[in-house]
């Protein structure tokens, strides 16, 4: 059964001159917008944003974009249709030879209609088998499986378990923390299943972080923003801050300047696979400025300034 063609290009909006970084925009714009929080219960949406995760996945990556702009949806199979161009069509692939049509148990997610286009009909058969010669087949392991999965900083803050749904099948896998963005991971067995007898191919789950404008991180540091009204600038005193691991206070100092930082030793981000150990929190002091002064406020505020030129 051959595979349907699908334009990624068009999924993402693009044109095929599009740059990565037009990739990159469209993908985060989509992905948004389809997120299935964003759209509870909306069956469409899931499947608009999976669409958009496996265009994204592609062309994401300059190499496998390579691949898919020259050989469209056959572009997992390229290395394997140079390397039987280069031999031939009846010349050895791997232990068999390719004696047409396509191979038995590979029609799921198999070769498609270019690899019959470039090699002919027929099967994989074993050395010394023929066409009814009865050879011992070789098992395949089953084609690996991209995925993408989105997280944000405050998801990959701790060790987590989340149940992802591949091919329709439910998983339950172990999220480490301070996984990074881009950062693929191997699971075992999970890819399409093996034919004549082998082993299941594998999932590759790449994570991605949905941009957070509220905390920057920058390696295993973290960046935030806190305000503070004037007084509590000026006079010093206690201010709550909410971090990843819970609220936090703070001692304010009097005469607090606006941009004043503020370093929180071991409060940053995680250090993957390293438990216990974390970067720091880095809290830059917004010092806000009363508005709409009352007639009182006003010329109290007067007072203060003459009191200042005096005190020059």
């Amino acid at each position: 059964m051959a595979t349907d063609y699908i334009d990624y290009y068009k999924t993402l909006g693009l044109s095929k001159g599009a740059s990565q970084d037009d990739i990159r925009k469209a993908y985060r714009k989509l992905a948004r917008e389809h997120h299935p929080d964003v759209n509870p219960g909306n069956e469409a949406a899931v499947r608009k944003f999976q669409q958009i995760n496996e265009a994204n996945e592609v062309l994401g990556d300059p190499d496998k974009r390579k691949k898919y702009d020259q050989y469209g949806k056959d572009w997992e199979h390229a290395e394997a249709f140079e390397k039987m161009k280069a031999q031939g069509g009846g010349q050895p692939f791997g232990q068999y030879t390719y004696a047409g049509g396509s191979p038995e148990g590979m029609d799921e997610g198999g070769f498609s209609d270019f690899f019959q286009s470039l090699f002919g009909g027929g099967r994989f058969q074993g050395f010394g088998g023929g066409m009814g010669g009865g050879g011992r087949q070789r098992a395949f392991k089953g084609q690996d499986i991209t995925a993408n999965l989105e997280l944000t900083l405050e998801d990959a803050y701790q060790t987590h378990k989340r149940t992802i749904e591949v091919n329709g099948k439910q998983i339950r896998i172990t999220i480490p923390a301070g996984v990074e963005d881009g950062q693929t991971i191997r699971l075992n067995g999970h890819g399409q299943p093996g034919a004549q007898g082998g082993s299941a191919g594998d999932l590759l789950l790449t994570f991605r972080f949905d941009p957070d404008d509220d905390v920057e991180r920058l390696k295993e540091d973290l960046y935030v923003h806190a305000h503070v009204d004037l007084f509590t600038a000026l006079l010093g005193g206690d201010l709550e801050i909410k971090t990843f691991s819970g609220p936090l206070r703070l001692k304010v100092k009097p005469g607090t300047q606006n941009g004043s930082k503020l370093r929180l030793k071991g409060k940053g981000y995680p250090v993957y696979k390293q438990e216990g150990s974390f970067g720091d929190l880095y809290v830059e002091l917004l010092v806000d400025l009363p508005t709409q002064l009352s007639e009182a406020e006003h010329k109290l505020v007067q007072e203060w300034a003459q009191l200042r030129k005096e005190k020059r």
